[in-house]
């Protein structure tokens, strides 16, 4: 198995499948329905082999494992793929709710299938890519390739404000990733080196780590989204079709997380703790305000969307406390949320493909007509909130926990997030499942569809099995989080060091 490249075959597995459906010749039903076996087996198929990755993932080793490194353009760029206890579960969720967006898609789209698939298949590969890619121009090429397919994917199967919505997704990310290219030439020019694991031990001097942070943090902030650049993301989900709605808010907002968690903490140490004030203030405004804004919206997409971006404060503010508290929360945050979120957009695109409106106001007293869906839907919504026993209490108590021991004001701010996520997603499902069923459009509803169940079950069950048992997911990033968090403090010890020597000269 060591010399099997593992990494290399789940990140290119999906693109192969999109290869295929390209050969796939017609344009009728038949076609169509053979690309989409094709692209749920290819999905499928790649989940399959990705969980090679966590069998054969030693817990008690910090650094990367399943080191696959090939020699490309001097020391300026090489193929460099491994996974640590921070990417690898980033990995596994991103294979794994890949088939459940193609699912999602089974019969809600008809136009242009083919490239429907081929633009998810290809989407995965890169979003893999992000999270095994250990060069950073090849880190690079996966983050901004990934823009392009759900580019495509918002602007041709979108909603009716699509070309607003998908060029506004462009060029917010694509600002911010321009600042960090620049960034990445200097790291090189610095250091004379791409090599993510030899850049983590690389000492930057203090007055270039400020620059380096900030423009580090141009890109991941609005890949988050954190406010104040968050606008972007509710047009971009109320117009993307449910499959890019699910994946844009399950894997692509994780990568600004990780990018914090990659780059910005271990590389630039004293940056970070300069600019963790800031980072606290932003976070809890995200909370606080966009809570406040899902409570005023009439669209279901845009409150979820706008609850996205309450939920990544939590995790912005987990990384920066730089304490295993606050990091592993934000860690399991991030991976809760993508169940979570990605469930939820699920349960409007149930909807939706009967009423074809996501306006709250078309809906209520569904319950009567469809019980199965109101209660997978509570499930979700009780998960949204952070309710004790679901996987969104762990990683919102954890960050709670760890900004606590930092500063209080900052965990007292952000523990009003919890009393306003719990009014929106109550007031959302009270509007949507209760009440008296007087719409007559809503007489004829009908229940979860058996494929339905399949997608919308296991996700139940899932947020359920690690709100009772977080446990799978601490063994795998603890030796890495601690690792990462100790080389961290040694370096503000160690400057902090120097500077009492220099005042004492």
């Amino acid at each position: 198995m060591s010399d099997w490249p593992i990494l290399t075959v789940v990140t290119f597995l999906p693109a192969f499948g999109a290869l295929i459906i390209m050969l796939i010749s017609g344009e009728g039903e038949v076609a169509k329905r053979n690309i989409r076996n094709v692209a749920l087996f290819a999905s499928a198929l790649t989940f399959v082999v990705s969980l090679a990755i966590w069998w054969n993932f030693d817990t008690s080793v910090p650094g990367f494992q399943m080191i696959e490194r090939h020699e490309w353009i001097g020391n300026f760029m090489s193929y460099h793929l491994g996974v640590d206890g921070i990417s690898m579960l980033f990995v596994i969720l991103t294979t794994f709710l890949m088939p459940f967006a193609i699912l999602a898609s089974w019969e809600s789209v008809q136009d242009r299938v083919r490239e429907y698939m081929v633009a998810f298949l290809v989407l995965e590969t890169f979003m893999i890519g992000v999270f095994t890619a250990l060069d950073l121009m090849l880190f690079y090429i996966f983050f901004e390739a990934g823009l392009i397919p759900m580019f495509l994917i918002i602007g041709v199967w979108g909603g009716k404000r699509r070309v607003y919505a998908s060029f506004k997704f462009f060029l917010y990310t694509l600002l911010g990733s321009v600042l960090m290219l620049l960034a990445m030439m200097a790291m090189y020019w610095n250091a004379n080196t791409t090599d993510i694991p030899t850049l983590l031990t690389h000492q930057f001097p203090a007055s270039m780590q400020t620059w380096l942070w900030l423009a580090f943090f141009a890109s991941f902030a609005v890949k988050m989204p954190m406010w104040p650049v968050h606008t972007w993301l509710p047009d971009a989900h109320v117009e993307a079709p449910t499959a890019g709605s699910v994946i844009l808010a399950a894997i692509l907002l994780k990568m600004g997380g990780y990018g914090f968690l990659r780059f910005s903490l271990p590389m630039f140490p004293l940056a970070s703790a300069e600019f963790a004030p800031f980072i606290f203030t932003l976070s809890v405004v995200a909370i606080v305000y966009t809570s406040l804004v899902a409570l005023a919206q009439e669209d279901i997409k845009k409150l979820i969307a706008y609850s996205s971006v309450a939920h990544m404060g939590y995790v912005t503010m987990g990384i920066f406390t730089a304490n295993a508290y606050g990091v592993q929360g934000a860690l399991y945050q991030m991976l809760s949320h993508g169940l979570v979120s990605g469930a939820l957009f699920l349960c409007v695109g149930v909807i939706y493909d009967r009423m074809h409106t996501r306006e709250i106001a078309a809906y209520g007293g569904l319950v009567n007509r469809m019980p199965k869906y109101a209660t997978l839907f509570m499930i979700f919504t009780m998960a949204n909130v952070g309710l004790p026993g679901t996987s969104g209490f762990v990683g919102e108590f954890l960050t709670l926990l760890g900004a606590f021991q930092v500063n209080t004001w900052v965990a007292f701010f952000a523990t009003f997030g919890v009393i306003f996520s719990a009014a929106y997603a109550l007031w959302l499902y009270r509007r949507v499942i209760f009440g008296a069923l007087d719409k007559e459009s809503l007489k004829s509803i009908l229940d979860l569809s058996s494929r339905e169940r399949a997608i919308l079950i296991p996700l139940a069950v899932l947020v359920i099995f690690f709100g009772v048992y977080p446990a799978p997911v601490f063994d795998v990033t603890a030796a890495s989080v601690d690792a990462m968090l100790n080389q961290y403090h040694a370096a503000i010890e160690a400057a902090g060091q120097m500077a009492t020597a220099a005042s004492g000269n």
